[in-house]
């Protein structure tokens, strides 16, 4: 497996967590999906908003889009990232907008070549006030990685919740739903 197949497997990955978390979510009623935690981002809900908002953020980033602000920047600055005019209104709204974020993912994974790994993306950063170079493999590992820790966030919340069946989120667990 060469890097850009394991980068494409991570986000297959990615892209299969996300859709457990959503459907482990349509189980809830809006009470338990924006309840409080002290965890993550503060409730399931603004967890996976936020969880949304990062990936259509990076991915701006990657397909050149400097002019969105980096993920520490994201609240009220983000389509997607809030309520009302152009933002996210209730889960079904979000895995819609996901679901067509994800073919903007996938179309981008599968045009990636080993080259392109190495080159710079900037991003413009309104905290920082700076322009940021990374390079883009690590921005596409970072997609990952930030996915994966605020999936485990999310499914703590969701067994505090007292739900009984957790969403699957271990890579092993989607190559056993492969294999059988």
């Amino acid at each position: 497996m060469d890097a850009v197949e394991l980068i494409q497997r991570l986000h297959q990955h990615r892209t299969w967590v996300n859709d457990n978390l959503l459907t482990a979510a349509a189980d809830l009623n809006d009470g338990q999906l924006r309840s409080p935690f002290a965890i993550g981002q503060g409730s399931i809900w603004k967890s996976l908003v936020h969880l949304y908002a990062a990936e259509y953020v990076w991915l701006e980033a990657l397909l050149g889009n400097e002019e969105f602000i980096v993920a520490g920047d994201l609240p009220g600055k983000l389509p997607g990232n809030q309520q009302g005019e152009g933002g996210v209104t209730d889960l079904a709204d979000l895995q819609l907008k996901w679901s067509e974020l994800e073919e903007g993912w996938t179309g981008y994974l599968a045009s990636l070549s080993p080259a392109a790994l190495e080159e710079v993306v900037y991003r413009k950063s309104a905290s920082l006030g700076t322009r940021l170079g990374i390079r883009r493999s690590d921005v596409l590992l970072h997609v990952c990685t930030h996915s994966h820790y605020t999936a485990a966030q999310v499914v703590n919340m969701l067994r505090q919740t007292g739900m009984g069946i957790l969403p699957e989120t271990m890579l092993i667990s989607l190559v056993r739903h492969e294999v059988t």
